[in-house]
């Protein structure tokens, strides 16, 4: 496929473009300053900034550019009709790796049987919403108001722990993203399973698996 990677010199960027051409893609770095020309291309991938992912995403849906959107922080329900109205997809998660995403359904199928829980989430001090989309996105899944805690401290990537207590017991469910590689095989099933999607926003990895 022919790629526009929108946000391809930042942090998930740099690692995210490799494992896109690796894997056959022919891709077009857009940067912030760069006109978000993608006309003719196949899909568009975003992982920028909350306050610009929504500009981006609405140009790419206007030039015939269904697109898969990493970026988390801002509100993408206008994006919804937009895309209805161009008879495109646009795929959203909070968390393209894999392995957050059955931590999220583990927590789930736990909340059943234990009373309560909350949510500790630890990300990388640039990260610049808190709590992060997976935290929200994993309370959602819980019953009950679910506390979240976030922590910003250098070194970190993306952590997440669910921590559930019954009388007498704990149980703690942990994914820890070491590296943004972990993104890949998320962004390769979304841009596989794109053209397939309905027109409109479609939320969470856990909807392609």
């Amino acid at each position: 496929m022919r790629i526009a990677l929108l946000g391809y010199r930042g942090k998930v960027g740099r690692a995210l473009q490799p494992g896109l051409e690796a894997a056959g893609h022919d891709v077009r770095g857009i940067g912030r300053e760069d006109p978000v020309d993608v006309q003719g291309l196949d899909a568009a991938v975003d992982f920028t900034t909350p306050g610009a992912v929504v500009a981006n995403v609405g140009a790419c849906l206007e030039q015939g550019v269904p697109c898969v959107v990493g970026t988390t922080g801002a509100d993408l329900a206008p994006l919804d009709a937009l895309a209805r109205d161009c008879s495109l997809p646009v795929f959203s998660a909070p968390n393209f790796a894999i392995g957050a995403v059955l931590m999220m359904r583990f927590a789930a199928e736990a909340s059943g049987h234990l009373a309560r829980a909350e949510i500790v989430e630890l990300h990388n001090e640039a990260k610049r919403d808190a709590p992060s989309g997976t935290a929200r996105a994993t309370a959602a899944l819980l019953p009950g108001e679910t506390p979240i805690h976030s922590v910003r401290l250098p070194g970190l990537v993306a952590h997440q722990e669910v921590l559930l207590g019954g009388e007498g017991q704990l149980l703690t469910i942990r994914h820890d993203t070491l590296s943004r590689e972990a993104f890949v095989p998320g962004v390769l099933l979304a841009l596989e399973r794109l053209r397939k999607l309905p027109p409109g926003l479609t939320v969470g990895l856990g909807a392609l698996l």
